[in-house]
Formats: C-alpha cells, sequence, structure tokens
C-alpha cells in the first residue's frame, strides 16, 4: 500500500502535503482524529441544539401564536435544510478543487465557520421569522461547507482498514454535540446566547482543526475548468453505473429521516401531550439527549471496531435501523416523560451502531477517488434532504393525525418509524461491500 504521510508524500513529490489522486494512506497522522472528531463535535454543537431545542423555542417567541409557530418552523427548517443539501456537495467539489496553498480543505473549514457564527448572531437577534429564515439559510450553507470539507479528509487521511474505527468516534461527536447543546441552552436564559455561544465554540474548535491537519494539496490546477455542468452535476451520480453508491444514499436517507429528519418537533410534542412548559421540556430533552449519547457510548465505538474486525458492514446498519424503530415506536405512544427517556436511549442505542459504521461504508463505495469531496457531499444530501421534507411534510401529518385516536404528533413518529424500517431493509441491495 502506498505510503502518503506527509513525510513520504514530499519524498516522492518533492512538496509536502502534495495529493496523488486514487491512493489511500499507509497511517493516520497523528493529532488527526482528535482533529476531526473536534470540528464535527463544534458544527453539530451549533447546527443541532437550534434543530433539536432553540429554534422551536426562538420561533415560538416571535410568532403570533402556537399554530403559526408550528407552520413557520416547518418553512425555516425545511427551506433551511435545502440551502444545506446545495452547500454541502458543491462545498465538496469545489474544495477537490482547491489549489490554495494552504490545502484543499482548511480554507473551507475555517471560512465557513466565520460565515456561520455571522448568521448565527443575525438569528439570536432577530424579531422577525423572516429574518431567522434567510439567516438560517445561511448558517446551513456555511456549517455544511465545513462539514463536507472536514469530512472529506477521511479518506485522504485514513487507510480502508481503520475508518470504522475513526467513522465509530467521529459518530459519538453527533450525541455528545446534542448534549453540549441541550445542557448549554438550560443554562443560558435568552435566545441570543443559545445561539451565538455555541457558534463561537465551534469557531474555536474548526481554527484547532485546521492548525493541525496536514492538509493535502493539488500538485496542479485541474485540466477543466468549472462549467454550469458540472455546477449541476455536484449534486447528482448516476444510480445504474454506480449502483452501491447509490442504494447506500437511500439507505442512508431513510434512516436519517427517522433520526433527524422529525426530531425537530420534540419540544412541541412534549409541551402539548404532556404540558410541560419551557424550562421542563428543555429538562426533559437534557435527560433524555444524555440517554441517548450513553447508548451511542456503548453502541459506535462498539460497531465500528467490530464492522472492521469482522469485515462486514451492511449487519451493523441493518440491525441499527431495527433498533432505532423499536424506539421510534416506544416514543410515539409514550404515556409519559419517563418513557420519552427510554425511548430516546433506545433510538440512541441504533443510531449509535448505525453513523459508526454508515461513513466507512460509504468510502468503500464512492464512485470516483479524484472527487471524493463531491461524492460525499452527494451523499450527504441523504443527511439533508430528510430535514427539509420531513419538516415540508410534518403539519400535513400531524394534522391528519390529530384527526384520528392516537393524535397528531404520535402518528408523526410511527411514520418516520416505518421509514427508517425501509431503509434497514434496503441496505442488502448493497452489493459490492459485505
Amino acid at each position: 500500500m502506498t505510503d502518503l504521510t506527509p513525510a513520504a508524500t514530499a519524498a516522492a513529490a518533492g512538496t509536502a502535503g502534495i495529493k496523488t489522486p486514487g491512493t489511500t494512506p499507509a497511517k493516520t497522522p497523528r493529532g488527526y482524529l482528535p482533529g476531526l472528531a473536534a470540528v464535527n463535535f463544534g458544527v453539530y454543537l451549533a447546527l443541532l441544539t437550534p434543530v433539536l431545542v432553540s429554534m422551536a423555542f426562538k420561533v415560538q417567541h416571535i410568532s403570533e401564536s402556537t399554530e403559526a409557530a408550528t407552520g413557520n418552523l416547518g418553512l425555516i427548517m425545511g427551506v433551511g435544510a435545502l440551502f444545506a443539501l446545495i452547500a454541502n456537495p458543491l462545498a465538496g467539489r469545489l474544495s477537490d478543487r482547491t489549489t490554495s496553498r494552504w490545502g484543499m480543505r482548511r480554507p473551507w473549514i475555517l471560512g465557513g465557520s466565520i460565515v456561520g457564527l455571522g448568521g448565527f448572531v443575525l438569528i439570536g437577534a432577530a424579531t422577525s421569522v423572516w429574518v431567522v429564515l434567510i439567516a438560517w439559510c445561511l448558517v446551513q450553507t456555511a456549517m455544511n461547507a465545513v462539514l463536507a470539507a472536514a469530512n472529506a479528509t477521511l479518506p485522504d487521511q485514513v487507510p480502508v482498514s481503520g475508518r470504522g474505527k475513526v467513522s465509530g468516534i467521529v459518530g459519538l461527536t453527533t450525541p455528545l454535540g446534542i448534549l453540549a447543546g441541550n445542557f448549554l441552552v438550560s443554562f443560558l436564559s435568552d435566545d441570543f446566547a443559545r445561539f451565538v455561544v455555541p457558534a463561537v465554540i465551534a469557531l474555536v474548535l474548526a481554527v484547532l482543526f485546521v492548525l493541525v491537519l496536514k492538509d493535502r494539496r493539488l500538485a496542479q490546477p485541474p485540466a477543466q475548468r468549472f462549467t454550469v455542468g458540472q455546477f449541476f452535476g455536484s449534486f447528482v451520480f448516476n444510480p445504474a453505473k454506480h449502483p452501491d453508491f447509490g442504494w447506500t444514499w437511500l439507505t442512508k436517507f431513510l434512516i436519517m429521516f427517522g433520526y433527524a429528519g422529525i426530531a425537530t418537533f420534540l419540544p412541541f410534542y412534549l409541551t402539548e401531550k404532556f404540558a410541560l412548559d419551557e424550562q421542563a421540556a428543555i429538562g426533559i430533552i437534557l435527560i433524555a439527549n444524555l440517554a441517548s449519547m450513553v447508548a451511542m457510548a456503548i453502541s459506535g465505538p462498539v460497531g465500528g471496531i467490530l464492522s472492521d474486525r469482522i469485515g462486514k458492514r451492511r449487519p451493523f446498519v441493518a440491525i441499527a435501523g431495527v433498533i432505532m424503530v423499536v424506539g421510534l415506536v416506544i416514543l410515539a405512544l409514550a404515556p409519559d416523560v419517563t418513557t420519552v427517556v427510554v425511548a430516546q436511549a433506545i433510538i440512541g442505542l441504533g443510531a449509535g451502531s448505525f453513523l459508526s459504521v454508515d461513513l466507512a461504508l460509504a468510502t468503500q463505495v464512492l464512485p470516483n477517488p479524484d472527487d471524493t469531496a463531491k461524492d460525499l457531499g452527494v451523499l450527504n444530501i441523504a443527511n439533508a434532504l430528510p430535514q427539509s421534507i420531513a419538516p415540508a411534510i410534518a403539519p400535513a401529518i400531524i394534522a391528519f393525525g390529530a384527526t384520528t385516536a392516537l393524535g397528531g404528533y404520535t402518528v408523526y413518529y410511527l411514520f418516520g418509524a416505518l421509514v427508517s424500517l425501509a431503509g434497514a431493509v434496503l441496505v442488502y441491495r448493497i452489493k459490492g461491500v459485505k
């Protein structure tokens, strides 16, 4: 296997950090794993805290009624997720073509973090739903550019045999970011601080990562100019030519719909079904996410390490999806807040295994090693799209559910469970990975 450590690359190419397309490293550079975990933690802290907690209450504070708040939240989250859908693969593709002397990925990681902080400041200070909407679109664009560039360093820096372990550890940053965000929100009483403090932490961690990252550089500028066709090509792939990549995309989309796509309305679910006030709901969400994090802390690293050792990815994804389905059903039918906490723990147990293996599986089915960030960005559409579609269709499903004996939010969570189950089944359509 070709040694692509900075020293070896410098010896071979004469310039430290030059990227050799189509090759993989022999050893993960020291400091890379904690740095990657830190920048992911920062992004999820800043981005998921509003998705799961603070945005719902921000919108409620500036909306005329509870009914208006539900519609406004769906609009903001849905449109914002569309911007994330576009930004992730586009930024990934542009980072693949970046010829900066500072590296391919670092300019996007640092620049996106700075722009994202500006967007969070606007949201915190906003008194209009439209200002929040515009600023949230800016935030989604910037922070997803950070994610695209940061996670594209994985195949740049880590050999295939170690990607399950790295993916598992990085996967833990999602629940840790959620938990830390809930913790911060419980101590921050005003909207401005709830948005800006996590964003400042994200920027600091991004700076630390770019300082330790031994980023690769293109040996020479791309031969072809970036055309309009390539722009639109940043968001698509040929599923007939690359069926494994297509099934990986669909599996990720379906399971993430159940995990992330429906989580935005949990604050409203708690306040409506269990008659909790804002602070009580935040407290329950904090406890629930703590339970989820503990479960993910167990299943995430174990799933990633076992996946590397056994040499199989699909069974871990399938089992993870089924476990999440069980948790979603329990959440939907929860008779009290204690059951909500238990349900979140079960969902976390499944999500930990899924997140630990999903990225490792994805790097083994990428269509083109020269377009790593672009292809990972296309795959990350499966992360962003559920967060757009779910809030967009949520009001209709909740309204329909309200006419049944189950109730609106119960029907919504059961729908998410059904979608996740489909993802767990379809993972076995992937043939090129065991």
